[in-house]
């Protein structure tokens, strides 16, 4: 579609010359791919080392696995930690804990309750931690993505992708591999040389995986989506996790994964899916972002989140709430037309991949049905 097509529709939303601007610069798509790849996607590297987590966490536990495993976890959550000198020998260097004071170990409320899988995506398999309650999640991801620092996290993140994560359990492992094909005894200059050669294959040693809590998603009640506690705590899981699946599709695909609306209309789509047997719910997307009773929002709800950088003037907001709406029913209307399509073979992919190639503004659009377009070409 073109600019000056986009624009028209903004206009037909009443966006003025100013708020058209801003919203043709904020929902501009950043999906771009060249070639189509067969999915699913073979596993990433660091796959493997996680299975033997998961493997050992089946005899240690979990947390006894991950912890013997991922640095991080050998510390508490404590002001100014990341900044120690302890801290950064480990982090950094990769040095041994054993003897380090601040190595005392993260704290769980419930240990015990701490899952490992290994999730079958489109984009391949990835490794997600669960935790076993709210505080748990709060430790974790504070640990692995804040350097054992108690940055807040907001209420309403009951997920987060961890990317880049240097694992320097897979740094030892590779030391390890690499030491025993040499000929020749080495020397800690020797590896020295090595390790050079290896920091610029970030493949090699770089993990990602997704962490979860058990709440409410978007923190949302089980009274508001009208069912009980226990239910909607379970829907919650499986809508999260397909939620960041879909996080991890575009950012392995198209190396992109943003706070913006296009993004989470999208993932909350394969989440609402997958939780709900098929079925896509226009009114649940909406009640998760605040727009239950649109064109009213309501204060404190996920949408704001996504304003964007600089922040969309209160204007352009209110532009961006219709269009979210419109999308939302027009993604409705297709999952219902196409519903019984979409359960077979590969077609939900093939979905997700035309979805990602529209803008908000197209698939808002009242008149005329640029998904449907879309679709047609991806199964043609």
């Amino acid at each position: 579609m073109s600019i000056e097509t986009r624009a028209n529709i903004l206009a037909s939303y009443g966006a003025n010359p100013a708020e058209i601007e801003e919203l043709l610069a904020y929902n501009e798509n950043v999906f771009s791919l060249a070639d189509r790849p067969p999915f699913p996607l073979e596993p990433e590297p660091h796959v493997a080392a996680w299975r033997e987590y998961l493997a050992q966490s089946r005899e240690l536990g979990v947390f006894a696995a991950l912890r013997e495993r991922l640095v991080q976890l050998q510390f508490p959550i404590a002001p100014g930690i990341g900044e120690t000198e302890e801290y950064r020998r480990a982090t950094r260097k990769g040095q041994p804990t054993r003897g380090m004071a601040l190595a005392t170990g993260l704290i769980l409320k419930e240990p015990e309750s701490l899952k490992l899988i290994i999730h079958e995506s489109a984009t391949g398999e990835i490794p997600v931690i669960i935790a076993g309650c709210r505080e748990d999640f709060v430790s974790l991801v504070q640990a692995l993505t804040k350097r054992n620092e108690p940055h807040p996290i907001p209420d309403s993140m009951g997920a987060t992708m961890v990317s880049g994560f240097n694992n320097w359990d897979r740094i030892r492992q590779y030391r390890a591999s690499w030491e025993a094909n040499q000929t020749e005894p080495v020397s800690e200059s020797d590896w020295q040389g090595e390790f050079k050669r290896l920091i610029p294959q970030k493949h090699l040693y770089q993990d990602r995986l997704i962490i979860l809590s058990r709440g409410n998603y978007s923190a949302v009640s089980a009274g508001d989506m009208g069912m009980d506690e226990s239910t909607w705590h379970s829907l919650s899981l499986i809508i999260r996790l397909s939620h960041e699946c879909t996080h991890y599709f575009t950012r392995r695909l198209f190396g992109s994964m943003r706070n913006n609306l296009l993004d989470e209309l999208i993932a909350d789509y394969q989440g609402i899916v997958a939780a709900n047997g098929g079925r896509y719910r226009a009114d649940w997307f909406l009640r998760f972002v605040g727009l239950e009773s649109f064109p009213d929002y309501r204060p404190g709800g996920r949408l704001e989140n996504y304003r964007g950088e600089p922040p969309l003037s209160e204007g352009a907001f209110k532009i961006l709430q219709g269009l979210v709406k419109d999308a939302a029913d027009n993604l409705q209307g297709f999952n219902l037309t196409h519903q019984q399509e979409l359960a077979t073979g590969d077609r939900g992919v093939k979905l997700l991949m035309a979805l990602t190639y529209l803008t908000l503004e197209e698939l808002a659009d009242r008149q005329h049905n640029w998904l449907e377009l879309t679709w047609q070409e991806m199964i043609g």
